[in-house]
C-alpha cells in the first residue's frame, strides 16, 4: 500500500479592511508627529480577552486595549491614554462599524 501525504493547502488571506482617521490633536513621539491612523478591521485574535459589547458600547479601556492592536503606525497604551477625547470618540465609532453585520447595515441604508 502506498502511503500519501497531502500538501497542505496555503490560501492567501483576504486583505483587511481599513479606514483613515485624521487625528483633530496629533499624537508626538521621538522626531514623529502622527496626524493619521489607519485602523484595520479586527480579527477574532485582535478581540482576545475584549468583551464585545464594551467594545460596542464605546468603553474606553476596551477600545483604547483594541486600538493598540489594529492601528497603524501601532499606538502604545499610554499614546492611547494621552489621545484628545474627541479622536477617541471618533476611532470608536469607526470600530463599531467594523463590528456590525452587513444585514444590520442594510436595514439601517433601506
Amino acid at each position: 500500500m502506498k502511503s500519501t501525504t497531502e500538501e497542505p493547502t496555503t490560501q492567501a488571506q483576504p486583505a483587511r479592511a481599513s479606514v483613515q482617521v485624521t487625528l483633530q490633536t496629533p499624537i508626538v513621539r521621538k522626531g514623529e508627529t502622527i496626524t493619521t491612523l489607519t485602523l484595520m478591521k479586527p480579527r477574532t485574535g485582535d478581540l482576545r480577552g475584549l468583551m464585545l459589547a464594551e467594545v460596542l458600547q464605546m468603553k474606553t479601556e476596551a477600545i483604547a486595549t483594541l486600538l493598540t492592536r489594529i492601528s497603524s503606525p501601532t499606538l502604545i497604551k499610554a499614546e492611547v491614554d494621552e489621545m484628545d477625547p474627541a479622536d477617541l470618540v471618533v476611532c470608536a465609532s469607526e470600530v463599531a462599524g467594523f463590528l456590525v453585520p452587513k444585514a444590520a447595515m442594510e436595514s439601517l441604508t433601506e
